[in-house]
């Protein structure tokens, strides 16, 4: 069993797939298929059966994940840590964040960050809830988590460190029945047609509030789609709420931004587990969040 054979094996359950995996990782598919051969012959075990066109990973396929993932990132923190003698030239940094938090601070960091480390390549991952990004980091999936939440999040196993705190605002075509200007309050909102995300979302928990206030205010759309809700408001589908920090995209596409009116606030933090960083994990952190990078893992 070898480093590579574990790479193989971590990209095809990633990403799904023999085909896949190969793509990603710029080898030919019959590689690959060798690579697993070759480590399921060495463990012993079946790591994955066949359900029509699809694998299906096996219990000790499921058992490998964990350590797997470990193994590589010891491998590329040792890297990391003989890179960083040289000021940090090189390097890669997984980062999985949700989508307000993409807009907003992500992209100013991610700015700063690359001035100062060009030669520093950060890989960022979708992740639709809290509940995804923590996924992503316990399992080593990502070294840092970006989320927001509106109530404490179970992450007792990991490392938050907070960002910013944002509201809500409500976002419309011109052609609503809302007021030109001023903040909303939920009643404000009677009669509306919300266009909603994803349950385990702050935008969820607002627009379902504000539901549960009216008495004919109704989704009309749900959507994981965090990039289609501007579109959909824009074309009159119905209006939405968002965290503020989609409000001068917002204004871009021409849209009417009115404050939102509520108690609820979305507490973004950046999240990793209780471990060493690589050297270019703990740079991100002095430019993301200053204190937390001083913060030296407990175990």
């Amino acid at each position: 069993m070898d480093v590579r054979q574990l790479q193989y094996f971590l990209a095809v359950v990633d990403e799904g797939g023999v085909h896949p995996a190969a793509e990603k990782l710029f080898v030919a598919q019959p590689s690959v298929s060798q690579a697993l051969h070759s480590l399921q012959r060495d463990l012993g075990a079946e790591l994955f059966t066949r359900t029509g066109r699809r694998l299906q990973l096996t219990a000790a396929g499921e058992a490998l994940i964990a350590p797997a993932r470990q193994v590589l990132h010891w491998m590329e923190l040792s890297r990391a840590h003989v890179e960083a003698v040289n000021g940090l030239r090189t390097g890669r940094l997984l980062i999985a964040t949700m989508p307000s938090q993409a807009v907003d601070p992500l992209p100013a960091v991610i700015d700063r960050f690359v001035r100062r480390y060009p030669m520093v390549q950060i890989s960022i991952r979708a992740a639709g809830t809290p509940q995804t990004v923590m996924s992503l980091v316990r399992s080593g999936g990502v070294e840092l988590g970006i989320m927001a939440v509106t109530a404490t999040p179970d992450a007792q196993d990991l490392v938050v460190h907070p960002l910013t705190r944002q509201g809500f605002i409500v976002v419309s075509c011109r052609e609503a029945n809302l007021p030109a200007r001023g903040p909303l309050t939920y009643d404000r909102l009677e009669g509306q047609r919300l266009i909603i995300g994803q349950p385990g979302t702050g935008m969820r928990r607002v627009a379902d509030q504000v539901i549960a206030a009216n008495r004919s205010t109704i989704a009309v759309v749900e959507t994981e789609h965090r990039e289609a809700v501007l579109p959909m408001v824009l074309n009159g589908t119905g209006i939405a709420i968002m965290a503020e920090a989609w409000r001068a995209l917002a204004r871009e596409a021409g849209l009417v931004v009115h404050d939102l009116v509520t108690d609820e606030r979305l507490e973004a933090s950046v999240v990793h587990r209780d471990v060493d960083l690589s050297p270019a994990a703990r740079a991100f952190l002095l430019f993301a969040a200053p204190a937390a990078a001083t913060q030296q893992p407990s175990s």
